[in-house]
């Protein structure tokens, strides 16, 4: 029989893990590892990618054996099915990043309109050297004229329907000639996403190899496009971040402080988090409950992002984000 002990030590190397499983389980309070446990066995046709419910005459599934049917009812064979769920993925991948991408665009627009409410451009010099990517004229301009200007364009890109994306080319010339003769240059990010979705339907594209190959058009459009700009844009909006020492893991949370945990995928609101935990007005709050102080931590790419630029430790990753919950010392993860 397997015991609480054991269980904790299969599910995680991390000693903070393991202590966290073992409360979790004493309290019987579940976790991700016990709804996977739940799962099993995880559905077959699922991990091979042959099931497919693109369209109302499924759900269709193929037998991989050879012992039952070899297409959907649309005829679409494993191949196509698979090429169709992996570029389906890609798209929903690519559309997460990108709209990351664009809310950080939209923050700069808003800046330079002077509608900022908070945030500013903190690297001046980045800005200038992004605006000369985009040839927009810097000289005996305000760095709002130039943000207003490279917000602009930058926004363009997603909408754009020829190409090329302009990041795109900060690749070396002869990745970028590979990527023209195999039609694989995005034209924009959002139209590689839509056509992505469009390619999948039932009766459009029936190739798996077209639909692989449109599947790297989208990363592309990603990769040197949606995450490159939110990538950029940061560093303008919230600063070029520099190699920093701090602490990491569960053990960041401190018993007599208010911990705040920053989560998610977006940097925007956390930057305005680290800052509010500053204001001396929130922490005389926070000590006439008996608080210390307030401390930050942060989980996934948010974390990252926060970590980074300000050295705020990292709490962990996101299969431990319910065990920083069950710890009971925080008070909001936002």
């Amino acid at each position: 029989m397997t015991t609480v002990q054991d269980r904790a030590s299969q599910r995680s190397f991390d000693a903070a893990s393991q202590f966290m499983l073992r409360v979790a389980e004493k309290q019987g309070l579940e976790t991700a590892w016990d709804r996977l446990e739940a799962q099993l066995p995880q559905c077959g046709y699922g991990e091979l990618g042959v099931c497919c419910r693109n369209c109302n005459m499924g759900p269709c599934r193929i037998e991989p054996f050879g012992e039952g049917p070899t297409k959907g009812v649309c005829g679409a064979t494993a191949d196509v099915i698979v090429a169709r769920n992996l570029l389906r993925m890609i798209a929903a991948g690519a559309a997460a990043h990108s709209d990351h991408g664009r809310d950080i665009a939209h923050t700069l627009l808003l800046v330079a309109e002077g509608r900022g409410n908070g945030y500013e451009i903190k690297d001046e010099a980045k800005l200038k050297a992004l605006a000369a990517e985009y040839g927009i004229e810097t000289e005996g301009r305000t760095k709002e004229e130039i943000a207003l200007d490279l917000a602009r364009a930058v926004y363009a890109e997603f909408g754009k329907q020829e190409g090329p994306i302009q990041f795109t080319r900060r690749a070396p010339e002869k990745r970028v000639t590979l990527w023209q003769k195999l039609g694989i240059d995005p034209r924009g990010v959002d139209r590689e996403i839509v056509e992505a979705m469009h390619r999948t339907h039932i009766g459009v594209d029936n190739d798996y190899v077209n639909l692989t190959l449109h599947g790297l058009r989208t990363s592309i459009s990603d990769g040197w496009g949606g995450s490159m700009i939110a990538t950029e844009l940061s560093d303008v909006l919230f600063g070029t971040p520099e190699p920093i020492k701090a602490m990491a893991n569960l053990g960041v949370l401190k018993a007599d402080e208010v911990n705040v945990i920053v989560h998610g995928h977006e940097p925007t609101l956390s930057e305005m988090i680290v800052a509010a935990a500053n204001d001396p007005e929130l922490l005389d709050l926070a000590k006439g409950y008996g608080a210390q102080g307030i401390n930050v931590a942060g989980i996934c790419c948010t974390g990252n992002e926060v970590l980074m630029r300000h050295g705020i430790p990292i709490a962990g990753n996101f299969l431990q984000q319910e065990l920083a919950v069950i710890t009971g010392a925080v008070e909001a993860m936002i």
